[in-house]
């Protein structure tokens, strides 16, 4: 092993966020596609009916409350009294009945783990079929990294050549690019009420960072984005780092390739210097990746032009990444299509909101410390009665970027070429070049810069929006971040929510009113730091993360943080959150097992049956036996007596 290459995940996480430079079984299997595309019509249906059906009352929350876990130990899943919590899906399960089982041993190769659940759940999507919503779906998951200590037998080989230079296994590099990307498994109650995974389903699959995808939108064929292995800047081998998500109202499901830049790298200084793209976005530029070292075993994650090549080799190949892909869980022939139009960054999230005339914006966060909140807004309305033409809407569209005025006023200035700063004098001479390079653009529409803008959530009824700002330690102490009234606090350890609405609770307005909902952290006057202070009214937590609405408008926060830290010490391990978005109570609902982050929240539409996330788990769980190897997992909660989660 190469003492110089991380394999900490711990040292990843600090490196994602870090600041950049700036310039079915039985019956169930006779489903036709008419009653799947019904289906998936009916998300619709569930999506702007809730709204429909919540309107502005406040949901009420009624369970005890736990404490948080502080045993160094704890190694299992914790709900409040009442409710049940069980593994679902955990890395390395197959995907179907004919997929080979895991191996404890860590000893399935890269073959088995393309037909096997993926490392390191994150966000997910529940999507119902019309005749049982409530009873029958399709679970769409991503899987955002993986964790080499436990994929591989004896964690990653690092080998070196006759100058000393490290290299990677192929077969291992296989696997962690199969261990990537997304899974979509079937899902039913059975007789007796209990969920199962419909195992000989047509529909389960996994898509992977070796799948072919399509690249679409204005960027797609552009100078920019040909590669010797892909002349006509079309088409792209895989997807990974999909952290958040969002979905469609037509049925489809958004992975959004969150910290793609660590897996490049550019060895050519001059050559990095002349691509503000690759130093805005953090590639490597020194002798490895930040992550992995694939570069040493496939050649299109190295960067470095080779101008003896057509389009230098794969220079441009990182600019094919950092996109939304949408992916059709109904369509398993389907190729996933990286939609260009909404802009290339380290993206969170792709939320959706939708007014009733079929207006639209999708929301997303730019998880680095300093980096901005966009929106994007579809040329065209969506239209329940018009399937094929709600297939282009991500397409075509606008691209914003979001200006927090300190006096709680905030409006969102137009990505588009040609309009102010963003010309080729600046560098950049069409939308393509805008796009690729949307944090740059950014800058010269002077956004403001936010303490790691992650998961959005959009309240059903008044349209609300939300998003966690997880921390910034940064913050008032870099020159180029000073405090401000979105983030007021320097050294920011723990983060906060804000919220907005839209002018009109129009999605597509240029203008919104803000506020800050929540300042996590420690009671004020307490033991803690001031700058530690938050504004909590209940249970105490830091770094909220994941952020999502059930459809009785409980607002579900979950955490991310390093439980080892001192400064986090007092609150335990990660945990999942309930809030009441009226009153700001908030009680803590679910502790993960050390180590671990709890992210990706799902539910059915009658909010009886919940999903939750548990990432990198450090210890053993989900077997919590103290020496099987962790696995992240899917896990099921529902309530003993059948009712609605929270209340």
């Amino acid at each position: 092993m190469s003492g110089e290459w991380r394999t900490d995940p711990d040292d990843w996480e600090a490196q994602d966020d870090h600041p950049v430079l700036r310039s079915s079984e039985g019956h169930w299997l006779s489903l036709t596609r008419r009653s799947v595309l019904k289906g998936g019509l009916g998300l619709a249906a569930v999506f702007v009916g809730g709204c429909a059906v919540t309107g502005g009352a406040r949901p009420r929350i009624g369970f005890t409350p736990l404490p948080a876990q502080t045993d160094p130990g704890f190694d299992a899943v914790r709900v409040p009294a009442g409710y049940r919590a069980v593994p679902f899906y955990s890395w390395g399960d197959p995907i179907d009945a004919e997929a080979p089982r895991w191996r404890a041993d860590a000893g399935n190769d890269w073959r088995d783990q393309l037909r096997q659940a993926g490392d390191n759940h994150d966000g997910m999507h529940y999507f119902p079929f019309a005749d049982n919503p409530n009873g029958h779906g399709l679970l769409v998951i991503n899987h955002e990294k993986v964790a080499t200590d436990f994929l591989h037998p004896r964690g990653a080989t690092v080998l070196h050549d006759e100058q000393g230079r490290p290299r990677r296994p192929d077969e291992e590099v296989n696997k962690e690019l199969a261990a990537h990307g997304v899974s979509v498994i079937e899902i039913a109650k059975d007789r007796d009420g209990q969920w199962r995974r419909i195992m000989t389903s047509s529909y389960n699959r996994r898509i992977s960072g070796l799948t072919p995808m399509i690249l679409s939108g204005p960027a797609a064929g552009a100078e920019a984005m040909r590669t010797a292995s892909d002349p006509t800047g079309r088409r792209v081998i895989g997807t990974f780092a999909n952290c958040a998500l969002g979905y469609t109202p037509w049925g489809t499901y958004l992975a959004c390739e969150e910290n793609w830049p660590n897996y490049f790298v550019n060895r050519d200084a001059e050559d990095y210097r002349r691509r503000p793209q690759q130093a805005r976005y953090r590639l490597s530029q020194g002798e490895r990746s930040n992550y992995y070292l694939w570069e040493t075993a496939q050649s299109r994650f190295d960067a470095t032009p080779d101008r003896s090549l057509p389009h230098q080799g794969e220079v441009n190949e990182p600019n094919r990444f950092g996109w939304v892909v949408e992916i059709d869980p109904f369509d398993p022939d389907s190729t996933p299509v990286k939609r260009t139009a909404m802009g290339r960054l380290v993206r969170e999230c792709a939320t959706p909101s939708l007014a009733d005339d079929g207006r639209m914006a999708f929301y997303f966060g730019d998880d680095t410390r300093g980096e901005y909140i966009y929106k994007f807004v579809p040329r065209d309305r969506y239209r329940a009665d018009d399937p094929a033409a709600n297939r282009e809407l991500l397409d075509h569209g606008t691209l914003y970027v979001a200006v927090f005025h300190d006096d709680g006023r905030g409006e969102w200035r137009p990505l588009r070429h040609g309009q102010g700063p963003l010309n080729a004098a600046n560098g950049f001479p069409d939308q393509a070049a805008v796009l690729i390079n949307a944090r740059g653009a950014a800058d010269l529409l002077g956004a403001t810069r936010m303490d790691r803008p992650e998961w959005v959530a959009v309240r059903p009824g008044s349209r609300e929006v939300y998003v966690t700002l997880t921390n910034n330690d940064e913050r008032g102490v870099d020159d180029g971040q000073p405090v401000n009234a979105a983030n007021p606090r320097p050294r920011n350890l723990h983060g906060q929510i804000l919220r907005w609405r839209e002018r009109d609770n129009d999605p597509a307005a240029t203008v919104f009113d803000w506020e800050l909902f929540l300042l996590a952290g420690y009671p004020a006057g307490g033991e803690a730091p001031a700058h530690q202070w938050g504004t909590i009214q209940g249970d105490v937590f830091s770094s909220p993360d994941g952020l999502w609405f059930d459809p009785a408008g409980r607002l579900w926060i979950e955490t991310d943080y390093d439980d080892e830290s001192p400064d986090h010490q007092a609150m335990g391990t990660n945990q999942l959150l309930c809030a009441d978005p009226d009153s700001g109570e908030v009680r803590r609902f679910l502790v993960g097992p050390r180590g671990c982050e709890i992210t990706g929240i799902t539910g059915t539409p009658d909010g009886r049956t919940l999903w939750v996330n548990v990432q990198h788990p450090g210890i053993s769980y989900p077997a919590s036996d103290g020496h099987t190897r962790p696995r992240s997992t899917t896990v099921l909660i529902t309530r003993d007596d059948g009712g609605e989660i929270g209340t």
